[in-house]
């Protein structure tokens, strides 16, 4: 019925439309945001991995836990985000054509992250840092823009792609 209503009332006095095809301003993607969150999973992973190193864990130990876990699951869940943006909004036929093999790593990227949320076993962070570097590289070929790689200046102190930007 309210669709009606204003289908009518556009009829007598029609509206200016508007239209977007993306979810973002085009233009505007970096993976750099789910090489961030790919980090922050490794950082979680280390930071559990040395509460297990106590032989108990006190009640504070027991909520950090929680709160480490819950980062970590939450900070994989972004990457899938981010990549899934990039790949479904940014990338169209030009892109693909550059990178055959984009769906097929975006695809390892989504598995690999759930991994994550899964466990809590480093070396899985570690292999979604790689796609996801691989993904960035890719990304960046595709604007043109060379890259080059770098260990990021804070924990977990891990190789990550970045652009050269002049």
């Amino acid at each position: 019925m309210l669709h009606s209503l204003f289908k009518r009332f556009d009829q007598l006095s029609p509206f200016n439309q508007a239209s977007a095809h993306c979810d973002i301003p085009c233009k505007i993607y970096d993976p750099a945001v789910a090489q961030i969150n790919a980090l922050t999973v490794i950082r979680m992973m280390d930071l559990i991995a040395e509460l297990d190193q106590k032989e108990t864990l006190s009640l504070s130990d027991q909520a950090l836990l929680t709160r480490l876990v819950t980062q970590k699951e939450e900070h994989a869940a972004k990457v899938k985000d981010e990549i899934r943006v990039i790949w479904g909004d940014y990338y169209k036929q030009p892109q693909f054509d550059l990178l055959p093999d984009a769906h097929e790593l975006t695809h390892k990227i989504m598995l690999q992250a759930s991994k994550c949320k899964q466990n809590i076993d480093r070396s899985l962070g570690l292999e979604l840092l790689n796609l996801v570097n691989e993904f960035a590289e890719g990304f960046w070929k595709t604007k043109g823009v060379d890259t080059f790689i770098a260990t990021c200046p804070y924990p977990p102190a891990e190789q990550v792609v970045y652009p050269k930007l002049g």
